[in-house]
């Protein structure tokens, strides 16, 4: 991959960014700093990968728990579809917080949850998101 310096990136910003949309991506340096400039598809694509998993459980009064297993968010709904869209709503809302505070929140064990707000942030909306979470029952 040819690596550009960020001073060919300024100068040529407009070739680079339709080069970007319409090619591939581009790796630059800045001094020490390396980066990738990318459309938003080719990291969806790279995320693809990465998908949500939840156990459904059913409780004592009929309700639907649901509870994600990258990232520890539970949710509860009178039905399956009302607990997975407010689940999605907590990961649209997690993912949010988590991208505004990156530095306190990519710490740790939940540096691990990067690529899922990454594709909760690309996928933005709440049925989006809701449409992509694997269900399976949960063992008690």
């Amino acid at each position: 991959m040819q690596e550009l310096n960020a001073t060919q990136v300024r100068n040529e910003w407009s070739a680079v960014v339709d080069s970007v949309v319409r090619e591939k991506p581009v790796l630059f340096k800045r001094t020490r700093d390396r980066m990738l400039l990318s459309d938003v598809e080719f990291i969806y694509e790279l995320l693809n990968a990465y998908t949500f998993h939840a156990k459904l459980y059913t409780e004592d009064n009929g309700t639907i728990t649901i509870s994600l297993e990258e990232i520890d968010i539970v949710e509860n709904g009178k039905t399956e579809q009302e607990a997975k869209q407010k689940l999605a709503k907590a990961i649209l809302d997690y993912s949010e917080d988590y991208y505004n505070d990156i530095t306190y929140w990519s710490r740790g064990d939940r540096k691990a949850h990067k690529p899922y707000v990454f594709k909760a942030l690309i996928l933005s909306n709440v049925e989006r998101i809701g449409g992509v979470i694997e269900c399976h029952p949960g063992e008690i």
